[in-house]
């Protein structure tokens, strides 16, 4: 697992051993990425330079530095494993990326109140479980969510996502076993 794309391509990034933490895969971020860079939402404007990144269900914090990587402002990463936020904060500290970030030890389904709002949000859930959801919903009421935020939900290629009010469901792709959903506000 590495840094994809941005200042610090190739990078290494470390995963504790184990099946508690299934960090997204390589090519699933960078397809994430391009989408993020390149997909038809980009005309509303920069999804990640500049962007103040929300990543919920961090794990080993990998979509939040790749974000930071490649230009994004701050990130704030939420994650409840005790073992995944240690991988977590020492890969920032490999990557020089601590100053850049905020790394909480708590559940995503009951977060604490936001200090800042953010414009880019990355929710990777245990798959199968509805946690995006609840954490969605739970984000939102905590005032995580900037009014003009794109969220990033990665499930299973076979779970469907369902609806939470006051967001809509912007694209849809399928890589592997993994499937990405990109929402906003409505």
């Amino acid at each position: 697992m590495r840094i994809i794309g941005g200042a610090l391509r190739g990078r290494p990034l470390h995963a504790p051993p184990g099946h508690a933490v299934r960090p997204t895969a390589d090519r699933t971020r960078q397809a994430l990425f391009n989408l993020l860079e390149h997909g038809k939402l980009t005309s509303t404007g920069a999804r990640v330079a500049g962007a103040t990144v929300l990543d919920a269900f961090a794990g080993t914090g990998a979509l939040a530095l790749e974000a930071l990587s490649r230009g994004a402002e701050h990130a704030t990463l939420i994650e409840n494993d005790r073992t995944a936020v240690a991988a977590a904060r020492a890969n920032a500290e490999a990557l020089g990326l601590a100053a850049a970030t905020h790394i909480l030890q708590a559940d995503a389904r009951r977060p604490p109140p936001a200090a800042r709002p953010a414009t880019l949000i990355f929710l990777d859930p245990p798959y199968g479980q509805g946690l995006a959801e609840q954490a969605l919903a739970a984000l939102q009421a905590a005032g995580w969510v900037a009014a003009d935020a794109l969220i990033a939900i990665e499930t299973g290629s076979k779970e469907a996502l369902q609806p939470v009010p006051g967001f809509a469901i912007q694209d849809h792709r399928r890589y592997g076993r993994a499937a990405v959903w990109l929402l906003t506000l409505e």
